[in-house]
């Protein structure tokens, strides 16, 4: 009996350590952060967690989630845009449950009917479908777009709920919708590969009945590497209750987060990308 409960105990940890939810990004999936370095603490809340975005048994980005406002702090990603059609459907992230649930993300009836999970224990960890029904001028804003990737696996994966925020919806589909699909190809030109860092600053304001932040601000941050010896870099961010993206240096964005969360001087990539 011993035996096997040591067993037990020895595969829950081998999950926990190989699983969605993870102890860091550094030992988990660091290709998606610029020479494998994430931001630094300063954009961590209080009760955070470290999600390697995994679908079909691959990792496709990373996601660190603030557990109490139920939204993310921020998706990091590599730019692969290509053709395709815009999936359909909405997964939820079981390992925030914790680590005896699946290790990738999963719709809700799956959860419910094959892991007699009800939806009250999975809304206890993050925000699910009905939190976000009956929205009035905000909508579903991916923080990590399914435009951005190459294949129909890769945009699937970006319809987590933990990749998405509370987002007013002339933003989303106006100034917002621009930089994603017009900006960003005439800043990627001449790029080998773009890192990709899109935040959200938690606001004063909630949807759900205080289940769910709505963001301040959203922003978006690139570090491009051209070749061995040329990078470059740049970033917006937007009023989320304005059809308006300000463009600026990396060095400008992270002063303002810095000024924003209030937790420190933010650092989001490896100082080797450029902050002017």
């Amino acid at each position: 009996m011993l035996r096997l409960l040591l067993l037990q105990v020895w595969a829950s940890c081998l999950w926990l350590g190989h699983g969605e939810v993870v102890p860091s990004f550094e030992s988990s999936c660091p290709q998606f952060f610029f020479r494998d370095m994430p931001p630094n603490e300063a954009l961590e809340p209080q009760n955070p967690a470290w999600i390697c975005q995994r679908y079909k048994n691959q990792y496709f980005f990373a996601t660190l989630y603030d557990r109490q406002e139920r939204i993310p702090v921020y998706s990091a990603y590599i730019y692969e845009p290509g053709p395709g059609k815009r999936p359909k459907g909405w997964m939820v992230e079981p390992q925030l449950m914790g680590p005896a649930y699946p290790k990738t993300m999963e719709k809700e009836w799956t959860l419910t009917k094959h892991y007699n999970v009800s939806l009250e224990k999975l809304s206890e960890s993050q925000a699910i479908l009905q939190d976000y029904k009956n929205l009035t001028g905000l909508n579903r804003g991916h923080l990590n777009p399914n435009g951005h990737h190459f294949d129909y696996s890769s945009r699937m994966a970006t319809f987590t709920l933990t990749n998405i925020v509370p987002q007013d919806e002339k933003l989303n589909g106006g100034a917002w919708n621009n930089y994603e699909q017009q900006t960003m190809i005439r800043k990627t030109q001449g790029c080998n590969t773009t890192y990709v860092i899109v935040g959200a600053v938690p606001g004063n304001n909630y949807i759900a009945k205080g289940r769910v932040n709505k963001p301040s601000y959203l922003w978006s941050s690139a570090c491009c590497v051209v070749d061995n010896n040329h990078r470059k870099a740049w970033a917006v961010i937007a009023k989320n209750d304005q059809n308006q993206v300000q463009l600026l240096t990396l060095g400008e964005l992270e002063d303002t987060l810095t000024q924003l969360y209030g937790r420190g001087e933010v650092s989001l990539f490896d100082s080797d990308c450029p902050r002017e």
